[in-house]
């Protein structure tokens, strides 16, 4: 137990040293996120799709 008591100390210690980004930081970090996350998707979406009419192309 004294291991785990020392253990959230430290932790608490180490989160006071954390650099906090402000919340208009955060909400812009987070649309770029998610902008990125959406293109992704899109770009390995087209590929797959392409790949798919390709092989239906080759076995039909």
């Amino acid at each position: 137990m004294n291991k785990l008591a020392e253990y959230i100390k430290s932790t608490r210690a180490e989160m006071k040293h954390v650099s906090w980004p402000t919340r208009k930081q955060a909400i812009i970090f987070t649309i770029i996120v998610i902008a990125i996350s959406l293109f992704t998707a899109a770009y390995l979406g087209l590929f797959d799709l392409l790949f798919t009419e390709i092989l239906n192309l080759i076995i039909n």
